[in-house]
């Protein structure tokens, strides 16, 4: 089995499970590709019973790798999206810090975890991604998110006014601190937080939810995937913040930002102990009785 292992700095009280990552590949017989700049930071940590071969670029590792190891938290998880793209190499979160809703596997759980997927006791799991098309090319290549695209205000000014359509149809002006249109993944995310539903990875949706909306009644919007999103933007200021997952540019109100469903999707390992409503029972502490 071909393994590649991306990941970035952490704190030390994880060296040993990361001692422990590599000890079990080498059990595997396993051909172990590392982030260049990952291993420089792991060099001096750990040791290896033989040197890596390494990467740096999506190109480098498309078609070579039979699963890709995340290392980190769920923001390296998005990161390791732009290496994978569209290979289809399925990719497995394994958290150096709180429990994750994308790097979902424990750190004590490591060794369990590897042997699952040795014995082919695991599944994948698909999640869909979001893209965003403007005239100008904002994101060049990258212009795909798994999480969700945002547009909000660039300071402290007032709120701003996004015009919003589905397709050719006008759904509605969002007078608000910004907008967010977010994937079934994302929706455990921003769009969470800012009071938009929770949908499980398999949905084939997208949800229009505001940030801080003047309007108390405006509440977000399920739209189905297959529909694209306009969105226009005005106001008193001239430039606005538009992101996809955590890379952000600056606009201006001249720029139509279009965003439908991406023509590929991204594998995720899950063993056969996780799964998506235990991973947010979990994170949410439902059903845990706090009165004590």
């Amino acid at each position: 089995m071909k393994i590649g292992i991306y990941g970035r700095e952490f704190n030390d009280s994880f060296i040993p499970n990361i001692q422990t990552l590599f000890n079990t590949l080498s059990l595997f017989d396993s051909t172990v590709f590392v982030y260049e700049p990952f291993h420089r930071y792991l060099n001096d940590r750990i040791s290896l019973d033989s040197e890596p071969q390494f990467f740096n670029h999506h190109s480098e590792i498309k078609d070579k790798l039979d699963l890709l190891l995340s290392i980190g938290g769920d923001g390296t998880f998005l990161e390791t999206i732009h290496i994978v793209r569209d290979s289809g190499i399925p990719i497995l979160g394994i958290n150096t810090g709180r429990l994750g809703f994308l790097a979902s596997t424990y750190k004590d759980d490591i060794e369990n975890a590897l042997q699952f997927i040795k014995e082919g006791k695991f599944r994948l799991q698909t999640r869909s991604l979001i893209k965003l098309e403007t005239e100008e090319n904002l994101f060049g290549e990258e212009n795909y998110a798994l999480n969700e695209l945002t547009v909000h205000k660039k300071d402290t000014s007032s709120m701003i006014t996004i015009h919003t359509y589905i397709g050719d149809l006008y759904l509605n002006s969002y007078w608000a601190d910004g907008l967010i249109v977010s994937t079934p993944t994302g929706s455990t995310a921003y769009s969470l937080s800012c009071g938009g539903p929770i949908m499980v990875p398999g949905a084939t949706d997208f949800v229009i939810t505001p940030i801080a909306p003047h309007n108390l009644n405006v509440r977000p919007v399920v739209v189905p995937d297959d529909r694209t999103i306009r969105l226009k933007i005005e106001g008193r200021g001239r430039d606005y913040l538009c992101s996809l997952d955590s890379r952000s540019v600056t606009i201006d109100s001249a720029i139509e930002l279009q965003v439908k469903k991406a023509s590929f999707k991204i594998n995720v390992v899950q063993t056969d102990e996780q799964n998506f409503l235990n991973t947010i029972r979990n994170k949410m502490m439902w059903g845990l009785d706090r009165r004590n």
